[in-house]
């Protein structure tokens, strides 16, 4: 049982998760901004866990602006393919999942966030204009906020490549 309740994750500083906190709050308000400025959305739910990467733990490979990117695109274009050609049942969400799960690691574009996205088409139901708005525009602007974010504090994101 102690295998299960042991937090394996290393203790972290009060200011480093201060910063972090200040990130995603950073990011997710400059999304929220845009959509309600600008009157097209930015904002969908997995991102407050694509913030939690990107601002908690920008040295992951999960947190990289390929996996973002790269991620939600792939997941969400599974999804509405899949949504479009199937029925709104339970295994065909699932199977949206796996086969997003696949595709990710095949291209090694993991991100975890990603993972709900197929889910969120399932029941959302949108159109293809969702890979552009808010998937495509919102992970780029995550990607750019915590691009910035890191380097006022100081913290290598993303990776060097090599």
């Amino acid at each position: 049982m102690q295998a299960y309740l042991r937090r394996h994750q290393q203790p972290v500083a009060a200011s480093r998760w201060l910063v972090s906190g200040i990130g995603g709050l950073i990011a997710i308000a400059l999304a929220g901004a845009l959509s309600h400025y600008a009157g097209t959305p930015f904002l969908m739910a997995p991102f407050g866990a694509t913030c939690v990467l990107i601002f908690s733990a920008a040295a992951s490979p999960f947190s990289q602006p390929v996996n973002v990117v790269g991620g939600h695109l792939v997941s969400t274009l599974i999804g509405l393919i899949l949504r479009s050609a199937l029925p709104n049942e339970w295994w065909a969400v699932a199977l949206a999942v796996g086969l997003s799960i696949a595709a990710m690691s095949a291209l090694r574009i993991t991100h975890p966030p990603a993972g709900a996205d197929p889910i969120v088409v399932f029941a959302a139901d949108p159109g293809f204009d969702y890979l552009l708005f808010p998937v495509l525009s919102g992970s780029l602007c995550l990607v750019a906020v915590g691009a910035l974010f890191h380097r006022a504090t100081r913290t290598p994101y993303p990776l060097k490549a090599g």
